[in-house]
């Protein structure tokens, strides 16, 4: 069975993206390469709890927003989001019972969808 090992997702900032989703999220960088990339404009690679690896790809191309969607496992969905809001980070919908289960939806600096769901909630409140 196929495994997927990474993925790229374009960016207009690939520095600003790095501190959003480390800081944020709490994504540990693996490397930068600050003119690398298709258009030689920086990437920045990330990777989530399990080492699945997302390169931030920086690009002067238009970037289609809310296109796609992206689902992320974190600890508590909850704390997350009031730790997030109070730092100022808007977010689609706040907690709660989702299409798709409990979770929250926000967008990245660049309007990529993310939603975010922990375990314990999806499954006593989703």
């Amino acid at each position: 069975m196929p495994k997927l090992d990474h993925l790229s997702l374009a960016v207009k900032d690939c520095r600003r993206s790095r501190d959003w989703y480390a800081g944020g999220l709490g994504f540990k960088v693996e490397f930068e390469i600050p003119q690398g990339g298709h258009e030689g404009l920086g990437v920045v690679a990330i990777q989530d709890a399990a080492g699945f690896t997302v390169f931030l790809e920086q690009t002067s191309k238009p970037i289609l927003s809310g296109q796609s969607s992206y689902t992320i496992q974190v600890d508590d969905v909850d704390k997350l989001w009031e730790r997030l809001s109070q730092a100022g980070i808007a977010f689609i919908s706040k907690p709660g019972k989702q299409f798709w289960g409990y979770g929250a939806v926000l967008a990245d600096p660049d309007g990529h969808l993310l939603h975010l769901y922990d375990e314990a909630s999806m499954k006593q409140k989703g």
